[in-house]
């Protein structure tokens, strides 16, 4: 998808409210992409991606930025916390892993492009497979000489039969594409996938670089069990099962590592907590020693997966964190150069709350009055009830702990926590949350400092 910064920033702003500057950033990166590849060969291998670090407390909108802007680009994602990676040595995650969790989210992005190819050919097949169940064919006979008079009539009956069971085969048929026979019964045989032991850590099977879950199940014996279930149900499984036999698994294999190499993006969480030098004692194992680990990955080297090599060269990187003790200039020289973009989020202000309540496309009001209108509840927020929803939750992060738009949920659960209780049950099926509303569910606990400190 050809977007330029500007329509960018504009789909983003459907669901993310403020934060421009970040905004703008990701936007240019992700333009600055589609710019590299109309470069000639020669150049282009040499234009590196300019990594991003989105400064900011929890709850201002870094991960969600990120998260929708791969869904916008239909790009390869995952997120990763720094903190969970170790120093090679140490028990823990290896580095390169990121890699290698890329490239499976890659293999099922393109693995579900192309599943949608081949939808309309993988229902033909299902439906043949599925006449074959309600009309068995004929059961093949052992290869005999008859004379000539009694192969002529032989010939006439297999024929005769053949008619009528294409006759029959057609009026199934009509009554299949009919949707008539959804509950009607059939055997198929069902393959149960056997679960190997686990004969491995975690680390140890992220350091392998051989497909042993692959071999493995290779060599485990495949057990088809028949089982009798609906033709609404066969439909399913059948589906599966013909759509992976039409997708081509080396061409899915060759476009996800494409993907990846250049257009794949990693969101890097809680960089800060790995800034510092490192720590002669306590749970610091070596903050330098992940950064290390991290800067060839980032600088660009070829990582070994199951799928085979992949490149990090063009992989673009968003780190985040909120640097409240660490500063990003605490980070080692040579990973700070893989960084130069670095944009600071702001917090989110009374209006920004009500905005966040209000406009985005999923906003969280909207979610409430459709998950309770499934119980025939209309629930409705005048705009008394959504200021006073957003003064409290602002009063809350300042009185507390700042956790952003994240406190919205919080607030939100509570003032509805009863009507969503008592929504299959209530005789008056239409409330509306005003301000009195809000201060009548909230009003104890916001008085009773050290009660909201504990519940909201």
């Amino acid at each position: 998808m050809d977007l330029t910064p500007r329509q960018i920033v504009g789909e983003l702003d459907k669901y993310i409210v403020g934060q421009s500057a970040a905004k703008r950033a990701v936007a240019v990166a992700i333009r600055n992409r589609w710019r590299r590849q109309q470069l000639p060969e020669d150049l282009r291998k040499d234009v590196t991606p300019k990594n991003i670090i989105l400064i900011g407390p929890t709850g201002v909108g870094k991960t969600e930025i990120a998260r929708r802007l791969a869904q916008l680009v239909g790009a390869p994602f995952i997120k990763v916390e720094a903190t969970k990676f170790t120093e090679v040595g140490y028990v823990g995650h290896d580095v390169e892993s990121i890699i290698r969790d890329l490239t499976e989210a890659a293999i099922g992005l393109v693995k579900q492009e192309m599943r949608q190819q081949v939808t309309d050919k993988a229902k033909e097949r299902v439906n043949e497979r599925l006449l074959d169940l309600l009309v068995p064919p004929p059961p093949r006979n052992v290869p005999w000489e008859p004379d000539q008079e009694d192969g002529e009539d032989k010939e006439k009956q297999e024929n005769e039969e053949a008619e009528k069971r294409q006759r029959t085969r057609e009026k199934f048929r009509a009554k299949l594409e009919a949707g008539e026979l959804e509950d009607r019964s059939v055997e198929l045989n069902i393959e149960q996938k056997t679960v190997p032991v686990q004969i491995f850590s975690n680390m140890g099977m992220e350091n392998m670089d051989v497909d042993l879950q692959g071999m493995l199940d290779r060599i485990m014996p495949k057990n088809n069990a028949p089982r009798n279930i609906t033709i609404k149900d066969a439909r399913k499984v059948l589906m599966e099962q013909e759509t992976e036999a039409l997708i081509d698994r080396a061409a899915v294999t060759e476009k996800a590592i494409d993907k990846v190499e250049n257009s794949g993006i990693v969101f890097l969480d809680e960089i800060d907590k790995v800034c510092g030098p490192s720590s002669g004692s306590g749970p610091d194992v070596s903050r330098q020693g992940v950064q290390r680990d991290l800067l060839p990955v980032v600088e660009g080297t070829t990582v070994n997966t199951k799928h085979g090599p992949v490149k990090s060269d063009h992989i673009l990187f968003i780190a985040a964190g909120a640097f409240h003790v660490s500063k990003p200039a605490d980070l080692m020289p040579e990973l700070q150069g893989r960084f130069p973009i670095r944009v600071e989020l702001t917090d989110l202000t009374k209006d920004d709350f009500l905005r966040v309540l209000t406009e985005p496309k999923h906003a969280l009001t909207k979610q409430y009055s459709e998950l309770l209108k499934t119980e025939g509840v209309d629930l409705s927020f005048t705009k008394e009830g959504i200021e006073a929803l957003a003064d409290i939750a602002f009063d809350v992060n300042r009185s507390t702990q700042n956790i952003g738009a994240r406190r919205l949920h919080t607030i939100l659960e509570k003032v509805v926590e009863e009507v969503s209780y008592e929504g299959p049950d209530l005789a008056e099926k239409r409330v509306v949350v005003d301000a009195a509303f809000v201060r009548e569910k909230l009003g104890p606990i916001v008085k009773n400092e050290d009660l909201s400190k504990f519940i909201l």
